[in-house]
């Protein structure tokens, strides 16, 4: 029986979070938002699309800058009210560069920036 996007938990707007790691590598890569048709769109296509919350549209990760997330795996956390997207990324995940969003650290209390923009 094929995977049903609406068995999922979303909040009161309709989105669940999905994180996304690099599959050969376990790095942790980014979180955004998807929905039901954004689920099964990168379920149908194997290329990660999410929900942008600001523009509310579809956007599919590398569309526009080729920074592609080729979907390799799809998990469902415990509670279906989150997603692990195991993917292979093409370039850089975060729009600022870098390979991750999650370029800074806490450490004694203070934000440190501990990876550079990709050149």
């Amino acid at each position: 029986m094929p995977f049903d996007p609406q068995t999922l938990s979303y909040n009161d707007a309709g989105l669940i979070p999905c994180i996304a790691q690099e599959d050969a590598t376990g790095e942790v890569l980014m979180m955004a938002w998807m929905n039901a048709e954004a689920v099964a769109r990168t379920l149908e296509t194997g290329r990660v699309t999410y929900w942008s919350r600001s523009r509310a549209s579809f956007w599919v990760k590398g569309e526009t800058s080729g920074h592609v997330q080729e979907l390799v795996e799809l998990r469902v956390d415990c509670d279906s009210d989150c997603l692990l997207a195991l993917v292979r990324q093409t370039g850089p995940a975060c729009h600022t560069g870098r390979r991750s969003c999650f370029y800074t650290a806490v450490r004694d209390g203070e934000p440190v920036e501990i990876a550079a923009p990709v050149a």
